[in-house]
C-alpha cells in the first residue's frame, strides 16, 4: 500500500478532529463524575484494543466500544475519546505511527458515526422502552456497528490493493460477524449498568421517556 493513502488520511482526520474539538460538548466534562467516566472509557478501551488479534499484516481485530462511548458522551466526544485511545495503543508500540491518521479513520471515523447514525435513524421509529432501549441500541447496534467497520476496512484494503477482495470477503471480513456478536454482549451489558445503576452517565438515555408510566 502506497504512502499517498496514509497521507490523504492525515489530511482527512485533522479537520475531523479539529470539527470534534470544536463542537464536543465540553461542559459535560466539567463534572468531575463525568470527566472520570470518560477518561476510565479511554484506559479501559486502551486495555480492549491491545488484546487484538489477526490474520496478516494490516489485519487485525478487536473489540471496539465505540457504541458505548458514543451512547454515552455523544459522536464527538467519543471520537476524541477514541483519538485517545488509538494514540495510546499506538505509543505502545501496537500500531505505526505514520498509520495512526488511516486506522484512525477506518475505526473511530467509521464506528462512531454508525453508532450516531444508527441512534438517530431508529429513535424516532421505536418505542420509547427501556428493553428497547438496551436490545437495540445497546446490543444489536455494537454488533452493525463492528460489521459495518470490518466491511469498510476489507473495501479499503482492497482498493488500496493490499488484498484481493475475495480473500477479504472470504477469509478476513466473516471474523467481523463474530465479532459483532461479542461487542454486541460487552456493550449491552454495559449499558445495562450504566442506565440502571447510573443513567447520569448515558447522554442519549432519558429516565423521563424510557421509564416513566412503563
Amino acid at each position: 500500500m502506497g504512502e499517498a493513502w496514509y497521507w490523504a488520511a492525515w489530511v482527512v482526520w485533522l479537520p475531523v478532529f479539529a470539527l470534534c474539538l470544536f463542537r464536543a460538548d465540553w461542559a459535560r466534562l466539567r463534572s468531575s463524575e463525568q470527566l472520570n467516566v470518560w477518561l476510565g472509557m479511554i484506559v479501559f478501551l486502551v486495555l480492549i484494543w491491545s488484546m487484538k488479534a489477526g490474520v496478516k499484516p494490516g489485519l487485525g481485530f478487536h473489540l471496539l466500544g465505540a457504541t458505548v462511548f458514543t451512547l454515552s458522551f455523544g459522536p464527538y466526544l467519543a471520537f476524541i475519546g477514541l483519538s485517545a485511545v488509538l494514540a495510546a495503543v499506538t505509543l505502545n508500540g501496537s500500531a505505526g505511527i505514520f498509520a495512526f491518521g488511516l486506522n484512525e479513520l477506518l475505526m473511530a471515523g467509521v464506528a462512531v458515526p454508525c453508532s450516531h447514525f444508527l441512534f438517530k435513524w431508529l429513535s424516532p421509529v421505536l418505542p420509547r422502552h427501556f428493553f428497547v432501549y438496551i436490545f437495540i441500541h445497546g446490543f444489536l447496534c455494537a454488533a452493525l456497528t463492528v460489521i459495518a467497520t470490518g466491511f469498510s476496512v476489507s473495501v479499503f484494503m482492497a482498493m488500496a490493493g493490499a488484498y484481493e477482495w475475495e480473500y477479504l470477503i472470504g477469509d478476513y471480513f466473516p471474523y467481523f460477524l463474530l465479532l459483532g456478536f461479542s461487542e454486541a454482549w460487552l456493550s449491552g451489558m454495559v449499558m445495562t449498568l450504566f442506565v440502571v445503576y447510573r443513567p447520569n452517565w448515558v447522554l442519549t438515555f432519558n429516565d423521563s421517556c424510557y421509564l416513566c408510566d412503563k
